[in-house]
This record gives structure tokens, C-alpha cells and sequence, in this order.
């Protein structure tokens, strides 16, 4: 017997309606386009320590402790753990207990009248238990389903983290870049306010003429009015990375300048392995598993409840016979329920989770394609700002020499000022977009730490608040990546 009860256990427990999941094959290419051949195995490194700037370090650590999103986050998973926690409850015995006292007056003209006191007092004390038994896998299947949630909630916090860490050292360079255009706008705007100032004083003796004067005024004021739209987009940076960094908003400290950080290096990778790497595409992964098993969960539906319940206690009239002998109660018994006809209900939510499953299959498909199209993205704006970069830097050269020369020839009286109008009026603007090329070629590296994800995501999740212990176990997260 106690074979056959060990055997009709493991039969109930196996007895799940509805698709087990599977990973689906996704075709992925064999590798990235616009990868370089100068790549190393570095997407498990904390990448940030590779710009060599320490108060971009600290503004990450900063931004992991305390930043209110992530907060947030982890908030989130908590509840999805409660909801994990109420959803897999009925697979278990449900025990309760119940006190009660009653005061009763019956009718003097009905069956009981003369057979019970009257009126009366009763006293009963129960203790309860139930039992859903799980025989169609209703209640896995739901457990199943609440537990992807879980783990899917919990990938959507590891991208919280992913993201925030890009955020913060993106909008850092950003800003180093900004503070790069200002410079170069003061210093324009000084250089330009100094042949002003010589031309002012040459129009006083008759040596230019007024024309020539309102020339060299209208640059320099072109210069001065691109100095308070910079300070704005400043103000607006700095306010942004203070709020990342779970601050008010306020000024941020600056370390070195943009042109002295070191550039990281680009991280090798495969296609395929992005499906272990994003916490997004484990998200999405996760959302298709819960939606998988919420089709057993409404098929079991078609089959039968079977319910046992039992209650032992005491019943009694006067208080101090309650727990005698005499006053024990007690009962057993089970139920079993099942639809006959529901007007097309169950059929209607088996429908609605198929459907909701090919929605979750579509949407992690998609998701895989939007992410090599990220990395293809990240790898050939990084490879293309590079030779941008250096053809403005020859751009910046040239021009600086052409202005060099034609000032040089007006002073000779070989040509008029226009000429020399002309390439100022060329040079300040290509100044100012070699700084900001400059920072979107240090975004670039950026771009494609994020995109590829990696371990740094974890290492980064080791300086952040986590969810209450017991959440998640690693077996959990282990199984969730490879698809199980």
C-alpha cells in the first residue's frame, strides 16, 4: 500500500494540462557585421574603470545605492514574490481555527419548543483544515506562471541596472563634452572680442571702415549668444545626472577633461549568447514561460475539483464543559466539482491564453531582433564616429590655417574682411561639433557595453540594494537563463 500511495503521488504530481515550454529556436546570425578584428573578452569587466576617471566610478556606485528607480525595482520583485507566495499557498493544507459564542432565544411555537433550553447559550471552539487537490495541475500551472513573473520582474530590475549604469556614464560624458563647447565659445568669443576692440580703435583714426566694424561686432556677437544656450544645456545635464545619482537636482564635480580619458575597449561577442547576456531578453523570455503556463491553468478548468476538508472541536452549552468528553465534535468529508455547461467561459479564457501566449512568443522574437540590431547599431556608430572624429580634427586644422592666412592678407591689404568673415564664420561651428563628436565617440563604448550586457551587469548588481533574502534562489536564475 504504502508502494501504491508513493506511486499515485508521483502520478497526481506529474498530471499537468497544457504545453510544457520550451525554448523556441531563434535563428541568429554567425556574427556582428560591423564588429572590429581588434576585439578582447571583456564584457564580464566593470568597463567604466576603463575611462581612468575615478569620479565617474564613484558617481556609478552612487547611482546603484541610490538612485529611487531602482529602488523601485526592487520593490517590484518583492511584490512579485508575495504574489508568488499567495498563488502556490493552496498546494498545501490550509489549517485554521474558529471560537465562537452564540446567544439564542427560539420560538415557543416551534419544533424545538420544549425539548432545548431557551433562550441559550453555546459555546464551540474548531480547528479547520482543508485540501484543494491539485489532480489536473490547475494550481502549478498558476505557480509555474507566478514564478516566471517573478523571475521576469526580477530581469526587468537587472535592467534598471544595465541601463542605469550606461545613463550615468553617458550623461557624465555628455557633460564633459559640453564643458568642452563652452571653452571653445569663450575662447572664440575673447579672440573675437579683441578685433573688435582693435577695429573699434582703427574705425576712430579712419584706417577700417564702419562696415568692417559691425563685421567683426556681429561675430563676436554670434559667439556670445551661443555661450548662455551652452550653460543652459549645462544646467539641464548636471540636473539629470544628480537625479540618477538619487540626488536633488545641483551641480555635479568634474575630474579630468574629455580629451584626457582613455578610451575602453571594444568587447567581443557572440550573437547567439545575447539570449543569456540582456536582462531584457530574459525578461521577455520570462513573460513567454508565465504565458505558456497560463494555457494548462485554463484547461485545467475543463476537469473536475476534488476538495477534502475536516474539522475537530468542542461544542457545549456551558463554558466549563467545553472541552469534556462529551462536547467533542467533529467531522470529514469531500467534494468534487466540475463544469457541465459555462456558456462558452472556459473555452473563452483557454482562447485568450493561446492567444496571449502567440502575443508573448511574437514579442521575445522581436525582442532578439531589436537587440542584434542594437549591437550592429552601437558597433557601427562607434566605428564610424572614430574616422568622423579624425576627419574634424583635419577639418578644425584646415580651417584654423585658412582663417590664419586670411587675416594674415588683410592685414596686407590683399583682401577684404569677408574674407576673413568667412573662415572665422566656418571654424567656430566646426569647433564646437569636434567636441561633440568627441563625447559621442566616448558614448559610443557605452552604447555597446549596453547593448551586449554581459557579467559587468552582475557585478553592478552587487553594489545595488537587493531583494529580501529568500526572493530568488541562483538555482532559480540558472535554470530561468538556460531556458528550463
Amino acid at each position: 500500500m504504502r508502494r501504491a500511495a508513493i506511486g499515485l503521488a508521483a502520478w497526481l504530481a506529474g498530471c499537468m494540462v497544457g504545453p510544457d515550454y520550451k525554448r523556441p529556436e531563434v535563428p541568429t546570425p554567425d556574427a556582428y557585421r560591423y564588429e572590429p578584428k581588434a576585439v578582447v573578452r571583456a564584457s564580464d569587466t566593470e568597463w567604466w574603470k576603463q575611462f581612468d576617471e575615478p569620479l565617474l566610478e564613484g558617481y556609478i556606485v552612487e547611482a546603484l545605492e541610490h538612485n529611487k528607480n531602482l529602488q523601485v525595482a526592487v520593490a517590484n520583485v518583492e511584490q512579485a514574490a508575495g504574489i508568488l507566495t499567495t498563488t502556490r499557498s493552496p498546494l498545501f493544507p490550509q489549517l485554521s481555527y474558529q471560537g465562537q459564542v452564540t446567544r439564542q432565544r427560539f420560538s415557543e411555537r416551534g419544533a424545538t419548543a420544549g425539548f432545548v433550553e431557551n433562550p441559550v447559550t453555546v459555546y464551540q471552539v474548531l480547528a479547520g483544515a482543508s485540501w484543494e487537490i491539485d489532480l489536473w495541475g490547475r494550481i502549478r500551472r498558476q505557480t509555474e506562471a507566478a514564478r516566471a513573473n517573478l523571475l521576469a520582474t526580477d530581469e526587468a530590475r537587472r535592467g534598471v541596472v544595465l541601463s542605469l549604469v550606461a545613463s550615468v556614464a553617458t550623461t557624465y560624458l555628455q557633460l564633459l563634452g559640453l564643458d568642452e563647447q563652452l571653452a571653445v565659445a569663450q575662447r572664440t568669443l575673447g579672440t573675437y572680442g579683441q578685433s573688435l576692440q582693435l577695429y573699434e580703435l582703427q574705425n576712430k583714426y579712419g584706417q577700417v571702415s564702419k562696415m568692417q566694424v559691425e563685421q567683426a561686432r556681429s561675430q563676436y556677437e554670434t559667439a556670445a549668444a551661443q555661450i548662455p544656450a551652452i550653460r543652459t544645456q549645462i544646467a539641464q545635464t548636471e540636473n539629470g545626472l544628480a537625479v540618477l545619482l538619487g540626488r536633488n537636482p545641483g551641480p555635479i564635480a568634474r575630474g579630468k577633461k574629455l580629451d584626457d580619458l582613455a578610451l575602453p575597449v571594444v568587447p567581443a561577442g557572440l550573437p547567439s549568447e545575447l539570449l543569456e547576456r540582456r536582462p531584457d531578453l530574459m525578461q521577455a523570455e520570462q513573460t513567454l514561460v508565465s504565458a505558456n503556463a497560463q494555457i494548462g491553468a485554463a484547461k485545467a478548468q475543463y476537469f473536475p475539483s476534488i476538495s477534502l476538508t475536516a474539522a475537530f472541536g468542542s461544542a457545549s452549552t456551558q463554558l466549563n464543559d467545553l472541552f469534556k468528553g462529551p462536547s467533542r465534535i467533529w467531522n470529514y468529508g469531500g467534494s468534487i466539482l466540475g463544469p457541465i455547461f459555462t456558456g462558452g467561459a472556459i473555452a473563452g479564457q483557454v482562447a485568450q491564453a493561446e492567444a496571449g501566449q502567440r502575443a508573448a512568443l511574437a514579442s521575445y522574437q522581436l525582442a532578439i531582433q531589436n537587440a542584434f540590431a542594437d549591437v550592429e547599431n552601437a558597433l557601427a556608430s562607434n566605428a564610424n564616429l572614430g574616422e568622423q572624429l579624425e576627419a574634424q580634427k583635419r577639418l578644425v586644422q584646415a580651417l584654423s590655417e585658412y582663417a590664419r592666412l586670411a587675416r594674415l592678407q588683410f592685414d596686407g591689404g590683399y583682401t577684404s574682411y569677408t574674407t576673413v568673415l568667412q573662415a572665422e564664420q566656418q571654424l567656430f561651428p566646426s569647433e564646437l561639433n569636434l567636441a561633440t563628436i568627441r563625447a559621442q565617440l566616448y558614448s559610443s563604448y557605452v552604447a555597446i557595453y549596453q547593448a551586449l550586457g554581459g557579467g559587468w551587469v552582475d557585478r553592478a548588481d552587487e553594489l545595488s540594494p537587493q531583494p529580501v533574502a529568500g526572493t530568488l534562489t541562483p538555482e532559480d536564475k540558472k535554470a530561468a537563463r538556460s531556458g528550463q
